[in-house]
């Protein structure tokens, strides 16, 4: 059963007067299979937070709805249901800050860093710039989420240069390497991200596979970054 489906049913059957009552019902609707819970969860998140966002620099645009259609290709069929949840979300009263904490203790591993929680962060991170540029008020979402996901400065900044464009980013930041370091050092960290980010990797910790072009568009940063700095070693150790 695709996950799409699985939400559907879920908010078809469940009464439904305010986000939070929703984030709670997935707990408790799904207390028994953790698996089927997190890919709830994980999507319910990224609609909520994408709504929530898309109203932090004071208006939602076209735009940023259609760069949240662009990561999830949710079936004509479940529209009706998902664009009901955006819609709760963006109008729903409580903080971005509450949702985050909840729906990190649904899908999030509990420890710093939780990879599951930077793939939420890094969806975000796609919706926000999809106008064009990363506003003020956007930022500062998105750093506040970070901090009640538990992803630490260094990771934040990290994900951060992955959505400058390429030509201004930093490909040592990206790659997450010091300056100084080595050509061998340095091709190790790359091939442990290339694993690291690998589409099944994202499948096997319950990301849907609806979420893959994220996880494509994050491969290529590094691979673009990593071509800079190999380079660059490359030239400094013929100097």
């Amino acid at each position: 059963m695709s996950i799409w489906r699985r939400i559907s049913d879920f908010i078809t059957s469940t009464a439904i007067d305010a986000f939070s009552s929703i984030i709670e019902a997935v707990r408790t609707a799904f207390e028994g299979d953790p698996e089927t819970r997190r890919r709830v969860a994980f999507s319910i998140a990224m609609i909520a937070l994408s709504a929530k966002m898309a109203k932090a620099d004071g208006v939602v645009t076209q735009v940023e709805i259609n760069a949240f259609n662009d990561i999830f290709h949710v079936p004509p069929q479940y529209q009706d249901q998902v664009t009901r949840l955006y819609n709760l979300a963006k109008q729903d009263v409580a903080g971005y800050e509450a949702y985050a904490a909840q729906l990190a203790s649904l899908c999030g591993s509990g420890k710093p860093n939780c990879k599951m929680l930077e793939d939420i962060l890094d969806g975000l991170f796609h919706i926000a710039k999809s106008d064009g540029a990363l506003h003020d008020e956007e930022l500062i979402f998105l750093g506040t989420v970070a901090e009640v996901f538990a992803i630490d400065e260094e990771k934040f900044d990290i994900i951060l240069a992955r959505h400058v464009g390429r030509s201004q980013a930093d490909p040592y930041l990206v790659l997450g390497l010091p300056r100084d370091v080595n050509f061998e050092t340095a091709r190790k960290q790359y091939r442990a991200l290339v694993r690291e980010n690998h589409p099944d990797k994202l499948m096997a910790r319950g990301v849907p596979e609806e979420f893959i072009a994220i996880a494509n568009r994050r491969i290529a940063a590094i691979n673009a970054a990593w071509d800079k700095v190999e380079k660059d070693l490359k030239a400094y150790e013929h100097v």
